[in-house]
């Protein structure tokens, strides 16, 4: 269970840091705590696993990644852990999931690939290919972005 002072911590995080030389100062003045406090609360969380990393987070289409490719593999039951694990792997994989098949789907695991040209996925889904022997995928393109949002937690 998270305190409230936790709470109100991860709802400054996710409206992402101030663009100043000392963010996490400003948002610890804004929480009433000290930058230590602040900056101890967040390596417990971390340390916790409340939250898995804090990080930037680019918006692809605003900096020329126009490609975006989903990638549905379709891999053995007794491989997803380790081909999921060698997929999340590769850099440019910024989504792995697995989900359940259907009858006439039987991909199951999926991957997410952003870059500026198609051709630079393809190139990059070929060494996915490669690294895990697994032949039977489908890749496809993003023809319109409909909706992006981030999801946000403790909202009032």
């Amino acid at each position: 269970m998270l305190t409230e002072l936790e709470k109100e911590i991860v709802k400054k995080l996710q409206d992402g840091l101030p663009l100043v030389p000392e963010p996490f100062a400003v948002l610890a003045a804004e929480l009433g705590i000290s930058e230590e406090e602040l900056l101890a609360a967040i390596k417990d969380l971390k340390r916790r696993g409340v939250m898995r990393r804090l990080g930037a987070a680019l918006q692809h289409l605003k900096v020329g990644y126009t490609a975006n490719a989903m990638v549905a593999w379709r891999v053995p039951s007794e491989r997803i852990q380790e081909v999921g694990t060698t997929f999340s792997n590769f850099p440019e994989v910024t989504h792995c999931y697995e989900r359940r098949t259907a009858p006439d789907w039987p991909y199951n695991i999926y991957t997410m690939i952003h870059r500026p040209q198609r051709e630079e996925c393809m190139a990059i889904i070929e060494r996915m290919r490669q690294a895990v022997g697994i032949d039977d995928y489908v890749v496809l393109f993003s023809t319109a972005e409909l909706k992006r949002t981030s999801m946000r937690y403790f909202c009032d």
